[in-house]
């Protein structure tokens, strides 16, 4: 377990809250902001240290010795960042995506193709089979951005399924755990019961999310521990394939109500030029310069540090 002042934890709960926010958006990775923030292989890791030699050691050693195995520290302040962004952020973001969708994705737009350079350039080499599975990858992603949202299903078992499915796709860079909720048509019903602080379903979808992360994560760190280039080329990939979900300005095609909430059946991605006296284009694209920014700007303290 690395060594870390409180400040630095303190800063490990604010990437958090980054988390938090991009995936409360459907669309957008917690698991992009934890690459592109330095902290996606010790999240992984410490993720596969929550197994039966971890209660062996509590047993034994107590603990004290069982946090340290666990990297406890640095989970804690990090899904506590998490939660808090969540909790606070949900209802602004819901609004924003209600309100001003066009400069939302555009910030975000920005923010993820950045990560692109960002991911890619840490595959070490470039071979034929990183380029197929980086072509895989993207094909995947923009396979899935197309796939048509279901109904909004509000049975306990399935929203259990619906977390284990989400936390999976919310580590993976490039495919949005909320965006898969959309898919699934749970995405209503866990917003609005974050909103409503109901307990049975928010804990029904936490202990899914709980058992998907610790199966998925096991695959994750056996794949970066023994293909650690492929494994990169395909999470550019996904990336790359997922931009086609958030690109700003879209024209709807069809639309259906369930319930009380109007859900975007199917849409095309269009130039601004479609939208007829669209007056947000020079701020949209601003926001999508400082998202594109950011990455880079976050890099480079990092690498002074």
């Amino acid at each position: 377990m690395k060594v870390r002042q409180a400040k630095d934890y303190v800063l490990i709960t604010l990437k958090g809250m980054a988390m938090g926010a991009a995936d409360v958006v459907p669309g957008v990775s917690g698991g992009t902001i934890a690459f592109i923030s330095g902290i996606y292989e010790e999240l992984i890791t410490s993720i596969n240290n929550i197994d039966l030699s971890l209660f062996k050691v509590l047993k034994k050693e107590g603990i004290k010795a069982a946090w340290a195995k666990l990297n406890g520290n640095f989970l804690l302040a990090l899904f506590l960042g998490i939660f808090i962004s969540v909790l606070s952020l949900a209802k602004f973001l819901s609004w924003l995506l209600e309100n001003q969708p066009i400069l939302l994705w555009s910030f975000f737009f920005g923010l993820v193709l950045a990560s692109i350079f960002f991911v890619g350039k840490e595959i070490k080499k470039w071979t034929l089979a990183t380029l197929v599975v980086f072509i895989v990858g993207a094909a995947a992603a923009y396979f899935v951005t197309e796939l048509p949202p279901n109904e909004n299903v509000d049975s306990m078992p399935y929203l259990f399924l619906s977390g284990a499915l989400a936390v999976c796709a919310m580590i993976l860079p490039g495919i949005s755990g909320a965006f898969i909720l959309v898919l699934l048509g749970s995405y209503k019903t866990i917003l609005d019961a974050v909103h409503e602080r109901d307990v049975k379903i928010v804990i029904t979808v936490a202990l899914g999310a709980v058992f998907g992360l610790l199966s998925f994560a096991r695959l994750l760190k056996w794949m970066f521990k023994n293909y650690k280039n492929i494994t990169l080329a395909l999470l550019t990939g996904f990336i790359l394939g997922s931009l086609n979900k958030i690109w700003p300005w879209k024209k709807v095609l069809e639309t259906k109500t369930f319930g009380d909430k109007t859900v975007v059946i199917d849409d095309i991605n269009v130039w601004p030029s479609a939208f007829e006296g669209d007056n947000q284009l020079i701020l949209a694209v601003i926001l999508a310069v400082i998202g594109f920014s950011l990455i880079f700007i976050l890099e480079k303290i990092a690498s002074k540090k």
